[in-house]
């Protein structure tokens, strides 16, 4: 039980880390900083809409799995008490 814990808190980590980075690449009102970093890459991609389809693609299953790494570690958490 050990051994998926760990495993858990890492899975956690890393989709934290990538989900952060994926809610500032969407672009907003202001560009942010997707057009920080992409310069005139992102008004091209940004025309047809499918880089930002994809993009919010990835961020919703990204947010699920990290959502259920949460879930996962709370039960594990309030079972290992018992």
């Amino acid at each position: 039980m050990q051994i998926l814990e760990f495993v858990l808190q890492v899975l956690l980590g890393i989709t934290s880390l990538l989900l952060t980075l994926l809610i500032l690449l969407h672009k907003g009102r202001g560009g942010g900083l997707s057009d920080m970093f992409g310069g005139g890459m992102t008004s091209a991609m940004g025309s047809s809409g499918l880089a930002e389809r994809n993009l919010n693609r990835f961020t919703v299953v990204l947010a699920l799995v990290w959502f259920a790494s949460i879930v996962a570690l709370g039960l594990i958490t309030k079972f290992q008490a018992i």
